[in-house]
């Protein structure tokens, strides 16, 4: 008689909402990877049942800044990470400007070690820029992108940038932080001069004019270098029919949009004043992001930026500027979702699919065979009201606060690790995602 070798698994997610696809599968993982989707049963040695509910590829999350290292009080790897999947993000990108800033080699491996000593997810770093020969000696570290942010450099700075960086053989991603370093100083000072104090005049100081034109100047450059590049929390229509338009044309050009852009305008500041201070600020809905130019955005990344509530409380021009959104993006597009203004699909592609595509994350961002075993698991019928007493960040205090939501993540795995069930975040040890 011959014998049938059954395949027995470390883990099997059993009874799996897996979209687009019809009917319950169960997920079989092996040392962190997926390696089979079928609909028949799976053999492990632990089994979770996932009672029917929908799993997504954990969530991706291209820009967030965790203040570590030099300013911890705000927010370290260890608390932003947890905030992370607490939320449902599994891969996190973070931003360069510490203290020290992160735009040497040796303060590029220093943010590394730290990171892969607290981060419980797993994790990339962009670069920062300074000095331009060390561009070259963090290249082979692998960053995710060199960081610009065009309201601090001056014209010949961001060319002799994007010239350095386009030389390089490893062909690393510009990105950019757009707004006109002139425009933004004359209008705040122009404010500042005459007084003006409120929440709502920090985005005058800001205005559309000041997006849009270094937004154009970044896709000027990157077609005369021929350098991709992916401009941040873009946050004007205008910018945004721009960027698609050389887009369409062929320049290696993505864009991303946060969640408080496409929720929240203007109007915003009266009730939130400071909490609701951003750079780029908050737009009028006539100038803004809305759910029908979806079809233009590449990716949602969420800015996490916390602060404490002393820093937000200051008077507006020295408050300081950021959203913590961790926690809040998933339920709250969910919630948008149940009230037919995006689709599942997209969610997918915004939070998933495009992040992993644009920043080369071979082995995250679908749910396939062979891929990282990184998972949220959502209920969509669970109901509830954001609460920052919840949060795992150290910003307790959100805009979104006592907002109302249908669909939320009620457990997250990384790599086959339930780092997350219920609300409750788990120990995990995250890895640096581009030296596997």
């Amino acid at each position: 008689m011959e014998l049938v070798q059954v395949m027995i698994y470390d883990l099997c997610l059993k009874d799996c909402k897996i979209h687009p696809h019809k009917g319950l599968y169960n997920v079989g993982i092996e040392q962190g990877k997926i390696m089979t989707l079928k609909k028949t049963p799976l053999v492990a040695d632990e089994v979770i049942d996932i009672k029917g509910k929908l799993v997504l590829p954990g969530l991706i999350d291209v820009h967030v800044h965790f203040r570590d290292p030099g300013l911890t009080y705000k927010e370290d790897f260890k608390s932003g990470s947890q905030a992370a999947a607490h939320g449902g993000f599994t891969t996190i990108m973070d931003m360069p400007n510490t203290i020290p800033p992160t735009n040497t080699a040796c303060l590029f491996k220093e943010k590394k070690e730290i990171a892969s000593k607290k981060c419980m997810v797993d994790f990339a770093l962009h670069a920062g820029v300074d000095d331009l020969a060390e561009v070259e000696k963090i290249a082979p570290l692998k960053p995710a992108s060199f960081k610009l942010f065009m309201d601090l450099c001056s014209d010949d700075f961001l060319d002799h940038i994007f010239e350095k960086v386009s030389s390089l053989d490893s062909k690393i991603p510009l990105t950019l932080h757009g707004e006109n370093q002139k425009v933004v100083n004359d209008c705040t000072k122009k404010l500042q001069d005459e007084n003006k104090n409120e929440a709502f005049d920090y985005s005058l100081a800001r205005p559309p004019k000041a997006e849009e034109l270094a937004v154009a100047q970044a896709l000027n450059l990157s077609r005369k270098f021929q350098q991709k590049i992916h401009i941040c929390h873009v946050s004007t229509s205008r910018a945004l029919k721009l960027i698609d338009s050389k887009k369409r044309e062929g320049l290696p050009v993505s864009s991303e949009i946060t969640p408080h852009h496409l929720l929240l305008d203007s109007s915003a500041f009266k009730n939130w004043g400071n909490l609701t201070k951003t750079n780029p600020p908050l737009r009028s809905k006539e100038e803004g992001i809305s759910f029908s130019m979806l079809d233009k955005i590449d990716l949602i990344a969420t800015d996490h930026a916390p602060h404490t509530l002393e820093e937000k409380e200051k008077n507006v021009w020295e408050a300081a500027p950021g959203i913590p959104n961790l926690e809040t993006v998933l339920p709250l597009l969910l919630t948008q979702m149940n009230k037919n203004n995006l689709n599942l699909d997209q969610i997918k592609s915004l939070l998933c699919e495009n992040p992993s595509k644009i920043f080369n994350l071979e082995n995250k961002g679908f749910i396939k065979e062979g891929m990282d075993a990184d998972l949220v698991v959502v209920d969509l019928k669970l109901e509830g009201k954001i609460n920052p007493d919840n949060f795992y960040t150290k910003a307790d205090y959100t805009p979104f606060s006592g907002w109302e939501y249908k669909g939320a993540p009620v457990m997250t795995l990384s790599r086959g690790n339930v780092i997350m069930e219920e609300g409750q975040v788990m120990e995990n040890r995250g890895r640096y995602v581009y030296l596997d």
